[in-house]
């Protein structure tokens, strides 16, 4: 047989064996989600913006519309924590609030999305957390209590219960508090998803630290951003030294001209801690060591994962490294059966241009594919406004 066909024969039978391994891992995970749901999760972006902000500004239907058509399947909706708790707004305040989430919900439910109510919570609830045990629990459980009021409204398997970004807090404490609190929300929605993480900024590294819940209705959610010094280049803190890495290309490697370079201005201008961070990132090929943990994690486990925050500044990454990187991660997400969304939609971190304020379609391809500008998968139906989680 001719070499080329020997060749073209054995990258098919690897190409198999690769596609295998993948469908294996997603068979031999233990969990009630429904499989609608793990499809759905397997990608999406955060929309931040709407309602954690000063002023809230609300995206373009014909932009989600868009991005819907793409192949984006799930949005992620941080929800103020401070704005949603009795001790930190009023009634009034807070049923305003919650009104205008059960209003996004159906319009984004309209337009064929599956969304995660993200409860995203300032410095007053990081505050209180970490001081008052019981308070700050029972503070979480009334908020939910509130959001399952509006979730209701809506089909159980096309909302989920993320209960708390980014807790703060130590790991054993929040396993106990997860525990609880998990229990509360089960009570109130029987069907709803739930979505947990564990603590230090949800790493993949922190994740061994979090036991599964006995409830298999739920997915394990981390967050990736390393390595920080180049996801946050430009760092809008001009106190912070990452403020002062512009132009660090991804893989990181020390003979890149680009990376010595970097470090000639940085020695130059006596940055030494910038320019320890810039060296303690060196060298930086695969994102792989960061991510090994959640995978041993999982494959004790055989829970359901999502990376449902990850993405790079724009700012100071050169574009074609940031694109490379975010087609790394979904790339690996994609290989463990896991699903992602993207950090974030229109700001610093975005999907959108800059100047256009269009759909940045190298972006989308890094994250979707080469077909993303085609239909993706068949959209959920829109569904009329019923209880349908008692």
């Amino acid at each position: 047989m001719p070499k080329a066909i020997w060749l073209a024969f054995a990258l098919a039978i690897l190409g198999s064996l690769l596609t295998s391994n993948t469908v294996s891992a997603c068979l031999h995970l233990v969990h009630s989600v429904p499989p609608n749901v793990i499809e759905a999760l397997s990608r999406g972006f955060n929309l931040d913006g709407w309602f954690n902000e000063t002023e809230p500004a609300p995206p373009s239907i014909e932009l989600l519309r868009e991005l819907r058509k793409a192949g984006m399947s799930h949005i992620r909706l941080p929800v103020p924590a401070e704005r949603v708790m009795p001790r930190f707004a009023s009634k009034a305040e807070r049923d305003e609030l919650l009104h205008e989430i059960d209003h996004a919900l159906s319009e984004l439910l309209f337009l064929g999305y599956y969304v995660s109510l993200d409860l995203h919570p300032g410095n007053q609830f990081s505050r209180l957390h970490q001081q008052d045990p019981e308070a700050s629990l029972l503070e979480m459980k009334d908020t939910w209590t509130g959001l399952a009021q509006i979730m209701r409204h809506h089909p159980a398997d096309r909302i989920f219960a993320e209960l708390l970004n980014e807790p703060d807090l130590d790991a054993n404490r929040w396993q106990k508090e997860v525990e609880e609190l998990a229990g509360v929300v089960r009570q109130l929605l029987p069907r709803t998803t739930i979505i947990i993480g564990p603590v230090n900024w949800q790493r993949a590294d922190s994740l061994p630290s979090l036991r599964p819940l006995n409830d298999l209705n739920v997915v394990y959610a981390i967050h990736m951003y390393d390595p920080m010094a180049f996801t946050h280049q430009a760092h809008w803190d001009p106190k912070d030294p990452l403020h002062y890495i512009r132009g660090l290309p991804y893989p990181i490697r020390a003979e890149d001209p680009e990376v010595q370079k970097l470090r000639r201005q940085l020695a130059d201008g006596n940055d030494a801690k910038v320019l320890a961070m810039l060296d303690k990132a060196t060298p930086d090929e695969r994102i792989d060591k960061w991510l090994e943990p959640a995978v041993l994690w999982q494959q004790q486990f055989s829970r359901p994962i999502i990376i449902n925050e990850f993405g790079v500044l724009k700012a100071g990454a050169p574009r074609e490294s940031r694109l490379r990187w975010l087609s790394s991660v979904v790339s690996y997400a994609q290989q463990h059966c896991w699903g992602w969304t993207h950090w974030e939609l229109s700001q610093g971190f975005g999907l959108l241009d800059d100047k256009s304020g269009q759909i940045d379609a190298g972006a989308l391809k890094a994250l979707l594919g080469a077909g993303s500008g085609l239909a993706g998968p068949e959209a959920a139906p829109a569904p009329a406004k019923q209880r349908q989680d008692r």
